[in-house]
């Protein structure tokens, strides 16, 4: 089953029949919109989680399509970016439960550039394994790098959806989700021995998150810029993964307009460019994986995409403003990089009497 969080800005993926803590958290993160420009930027920031809606609170006010699909629906300004984030929980101080996750836009898969349909596809892989892939950003277009999901009215023509079928009928996100079987999860992850008592500090379950618009309603995902990004294999068997037991979700796109006339509220305010924000100095991000973590191929169908500045200037367009080339980046290093200890010598060249030394050069300097 799937799940809004009380804030109404997260999805809860739950699996009670197949483990009591099978439980994945989807957000929705606002972000920079990356330069477009042909270069391969570093991670941008999270700036924060998209509001989301039921679909079904606000029967009278969406188009038809999204009643028939149901879901929920977030606001995004045109040429905004968005990337998703997963989060895991931790079963008896063993290991986080393990989940694969498909993401299509428009029903066309972004990691594989197939048309999504259910089960897990091996080669390509067509999906995602949390937690070792904390975060997808973008199409999965060469080995290492992704192209950003921009947001676009569904019917110009720039959508990942409409350039590899050639019609714009779905628009918005997919997300499908399946857990590992519990067998699986207890041969790979036993319980530990107990050893004594133990104190257990707890809190609360959620914790807070740290161009302008047309008038369609809908919004489909194009591809933007380039980001050095991998997308990881799945380290487990497929039969370890539970195929009779999935959830999945439609996440509708509103135009930032369209939202305050369906929810009445009004939608955050539009992020500033790459540009802006480096020239604070503020921090891009370096991402390093565990151990062992390798890269899957770019999607065939995906390589041939046109991004969202290539195809306004054969539409003779300007998509994108505040498009400038970024030249200096501040990066950070994030992840499990190792941080390596220094060693030294084990064996001094000669004998060394510290405390004559020490006085030898105290009286000297007399």
């Amino acid at each position: 089953m799937v799940e809004l969080n009380a804030r109404g800005d997260e999805l809860v993926f739950r699996f009670p029949e197949v483990h009591p803590e099978a439980a994945l958290r989807v957000s929705f993160r606002r972000t920079l919109r990356i330069p477009d420009d042909g270069k391969d930027y570093p991670l941008p920031p999270g700036l924060g989680n998209f509001p989301m809606r039921l679909v079904d609170d606000f029967s009278g006010n969406v188009p038809k399509p999204w009643m028939r699909d149901g879901g929920v629906m977030l606001p995004m300004y045109q040429a905004e970016a968005l990337w998703v984030g997963f989060n895991t929980r931790e079963v008896d101080d063993r290991a986080e439960y393990p989940f694969a996750i498909k993401i299509s836009t428009g029903k066309v898969n972004a990691a594989s550039g197939q048309r999504m349909r259910k089960g897990l596809n091996m080669e390509p892989q067509d999906y995602v394994v949390a937690p070792r892939q904390p975060w997808v950003d973008g199409y999965c277009v060469e080995k290492g790098v992704i192209r950003q999901f921009v947001a676009m009215p569904l019917g110009s023509g720039y959508s990942v959806e409409e350039q590899v079928t050639g019609s714009g009928e779905f628009g918005g996100m997919q997300v499908l989700v399946y857990p590992m079987k519990r067998s699986a999860f207890e041969k790979r992850f036993p319980k530990p021995e107990p050893m004594g008592r133990r104190y257990e500090l707890s809190g609360p379950e959620d914790s807070p998150n740290v161009c302008y618009c047309l008038r369609p309603h809908s919004m489909g995902f194009a591809p933007g810029g380039r980001m050095r990004q991998e997308v990881y294999e799945d380290p487990y068997e497929p039969e370890e993964w539970d195929l009779e037991n999935y959830s999945h979700c439609f996440v509708h796109i509103a135009n930032s307009e369209v939202w305050g006339e369906i929810t009445g509220k009004r939608p955050p305010y539009p992020p500033m460019t790459a540009v802006e924000y480096s020239r604070y100095g503020l921090p891009w991000f370096d991402y390093y994986a565990e151990e062992g973590a390798e890269a899957i191929d770019g999607a065939e169908k995906l390589k041939g995409l046109k991004s969202v500045k290539e195809m306004g200037e054969m539409k003779g367009d300007g998509p994108l403003p505040g498009n400038g080339t970024v030249e200096r980046l501040r990066v950070r290093e994030i992840g499990r990089k190792p941080r390596l200890v220094r060693e030294g010598e084990l064996e001094s060249p000669k004998p060394v009497n510290f405390t004559h030394d020490y006085l030898k050069k105290f009286w000297d300097a007399l």
